[in-house]
């Protein structure tokens, strides 16, 4: 074979390495429907196995324990439901309002434009800034897209009640086969252990994100501060531009509802720290830097799943990314590339190598 010696063929033993990933690829591409719901059931059963264990240790049978954890999480994804739900349906009646504003706001820039430059820029008949026909067939678009998401969320419920009926047994199964190793069983808990950590963490961070942009947004007056929170909180998982993005309809708002520029720098100023302080500050000092990422591996992250498996792929990009660092962490073989996607270089390095060392 000509792998079994990977010295003498480097350059085969890449490209073999290269075609491998291809396939990788393509399979997570073209098993989307099945994949997606999975690994969203696979984020909340890990979130909810640490209730579902307290319950056990409390000597709460295995049925009762297993039914109270998902009535949990169908009661909290209900809350969130019912919270955005009338928002959003008042927001889609003042869509056409919304639109009329920002058009007049339009008419406004383009005459003081013009006043400054002297250039007849209204006779060029530009479009308008916001044609309502657009908006609603945007709400439409963003209704079937409600449905269809209601509809995985059914299947994410299903498939996660069984994974959270197989995670009390799993770890005995895993002693059973390799009872020889512990250091596997001691691998598979460390790593369900940290991205345990990585996501309760994220999670929380995100709450505290959304609540405290919500109650921003209602203390200046805006509209909808729920739905704006809620958004919030949802974009805090995209990486880098979740942050930017959720700030845009609150601008937005309030450029339409009052008109100032300065309200608009007040909102977009609170965005902008409340991201700074839990994003930059407190979220790393409680990960901790040893579940990092380099800001490269961040953005390519969010392009590949985004590709992948679309907006919710986008979504879960850093905790997807950062399933796959822990994993290789744990996997001696593949230690290098967790070192690669690291935010940091490795503190001990070989003393062969002095010139990897940063001055």
């Amino acid at each position: 074979m000509i792998f079994d010696h990977t010295e003498q063929n480097p350059g085969a033993r890449f490209l073999f390495l290269l075609a491998s990933l291809m396939v990788v690829v393509y399979g997570v591409k073209f098993a989307a429907p099945v994949l997606v719901p999975s690994a969203m059931a696979l984020f909340l059963a890990i979130l909810t196995l640490p209730v579902m264990t307290f319950l056990r240790r409390r000597h709460v049978p295995g049925w009762l324990a297993l039914t109270v954890s998902i009535l949990l999480n169908v009661g909290v994804f209900g809350l969130l439901l019912l919270m955005a739900g009338g928002s959003a349906v008042q927001f889609q009646e003042r869509i056409p309002e919304y639109a009329e504003s920002l058009n007049a706001l339009q008419v406004i820039l383009i005459e003081a434009l013009e006043s400054r430059t002297g250039l007849p820029i209204a006779e060029a008949g530009g479009p308008a800034l916001v044609n309502p026909a657009v908006i609603v067939d945007l709400a439409r678009r963003a209704v079937g897209y409600s449905v269809q998401f209601a509809s995985t969320t059914v299947l994410v419920f299903i498939v996660m009640s069984f994974m959270l009926n197989e995670a009390t047994i799993f770890p005995d199964k895993i002693r059973f086969l390799r009872r020889a190793e512990a250091p596997l069983d001691e691998r598979v808990t460390r790593v369900v252990d940290q991205v345990q950590s990585y996501l309760r963490i994220k999670t929380l961070v995100s709450a505290a994100t959304g609540i405290l942009l919500g109650l921003w947004c209602w203390f200046l007056d805006l509209d909808f501060p729920v739905l704006l929170g809620l958004t919030a909180f949802i974009l805090n998982f995209v990486p880098t531009v979740g942050s930017i993005l959720s700030a845009v309809p609150a601008i937005l708002l309030s450029l339409v509802i009052y008109g100032s520029p300065g309200h608009a720098l007040a909102v977009a100023g609170g965005y902008l720290t409340v991201n700074m302080v839990l994003g930059n500050i407190i979220e790393p000092q409680l990960q901790g830097h040893r579940l990092g990422l380099s800001t490269v591996v961040v953005v390519l992250s969010l392009l590949f799943w985004g590709w992948a498996w679309g907006p919710i792929g986008a979504l879960l990009s850093v905790p997807l990314t950062n399933m796959v660092k822990i994993w290789l962490e744990n996997t001696k073989d593949l230690r290098w590339v967790a070192v690669l996607l690291d935010v940091r270089a490795p503190k001990d390095l070989p003393p062969e190598a002095p010139h990897l060392v940063a001055p």
